[in-house]
């Protein structure tokens, strides 16, 4: 197989060959279509997160068909299924057995602890793999962290918020606003000043206003989803609110928040953050897309370009999603 392996924090990813992996009992060998890449991957390269068990295969939104089957897996060679960023959990601490597993104290996660998709082939835990609808690779990748996670702070943003606010309009921010349409919410999306490209997009897909992230939307938000790593959007995020509105954080990195005045928080506004998903976000999710179809906006590369494609994604120089066929 061949792997874009990460072998140190702040070290460009090299392509190099490795044994084809093994299923052990529970677990699938997956050939992969393609592998969506994340802002996360590139918090991991750049040492923003610390990745574990170096050399790591980098890749959390993986799209492949089964090759191998361990004893117990239970998926058919040949299967069609997705690796999101949840890879195992124990199933017995007090945040799994309340429904928790996202906040698993044991969690692994893939592309983290265990290798993930920026490779031709890959092992998972076959409970953990998802079944997916139809449809063409590089459409479905996207969905399986940037629609996951996205969808997951939409739920915590509650069902009241009629008007949405999504702060950093990239990969989860332009899949998320086709869901929340679909629901009947009016989308308002920011992004960065001069970046008209993104502006346009959420425009396209249904955005009722488009802006700068630093100015303040036409109405007051229900709530405000920040994908965007920069801390400095919370407080702005806030002063957008109604009265009793809610920011939810979705990245697993942030920039430090800077201090605020009391007065934008009070009125019952709320600040929450999102980590990680679970299995049965993963279902909600791909159960409404196949009732409301979404389109996955993506610039496609080769493995080979992996590094190429991380660079891109730090530069802002595509919108949408990047994703590495294989």
């Amino acid at each position: 197989m061949r792997a874009a392996v990460l072998s140190a924090p702040g070290r460009p990813l090299e392509v190099v060959s490795r044994p084809d992996p093994v299923a052990a009992e529970g677990q699938v060998v997956v050939e992969i279509e393609a592998c969506a890449v994340c802002r996360t991957d590139l918090h991991l390269r750049d040492g923003e997160i610390e990745p574990h068990g170096l050399p790591r295969v980098l890749g959390h939104q993986i799209v492949g068909r089964v090759a191998d089957a361990g004893p117990g897996a239970g998926l058919a060679v040949g299967a069609r299924v997705g690796i999101p960023w949840l890879a195992w959990t124990d199933g017995t601490c007090r945040y799994c057995v309340s429904g928790r597993e996202n906040l698993c104290v044991e969690g692994r996660f893939t592309g983290r602890d265990v290798d993930g998709g920026f490779a031709s082939l890959t092992v998972a835990d076959a409970a953990f793999c998802l079944a997916l609808p139809s449809g063409p690779a590089d459409q479905l990748a996207p969905l399986l962290c940037g629609g996951l996670i996205g969808y997951r702070a939409l739920r915590l943003a509650g069902d009241g918020a009629g008007r949405l606010g999504l702060y950093g309009f990239g990969s989860a921010a332009h899949l998320i606003c086709q869901v929340a349409r679909g629901q009947g919410r009016e989308v308002y999306a920011f992004v960065r000043r001069r970046d008209d490209p993104a502006a346009d997009l959420a425009r396209s897909l249904g955005a009722v206003w488009a802006g700068p992230s630093d100015e303040l939307p036409p109405v007051p938000l229900d709530a405000a989803i920040i994908f965007a790593s920069d801390g400095s959007l919370v407080p702005q995020a806030l002063r957008a609110l109604a009265p009793g509105g809610t920011v939810v954080c979705a990245g697993i990195h942030m920039s430090d928040i800077p201090s605020f005045p009391y007065d934008i928080l009070w009125e019952e506004r709320t600040v929450r953050s999102v980590a990680n998903l679970t299995r049965d976000d993963g279902r909600a999710l791909l159960d409404e897309v196949a009732r409301s179809p979404v389109a996955s906006h993506v610039t496609t590369y080769p493995l080979d370009a992996a590094e190429q494609a991380l660079a891109d994604l730090r530069a802002g120089a595509f919108v949408g999603s990047a994703v590495l066929m294989l």
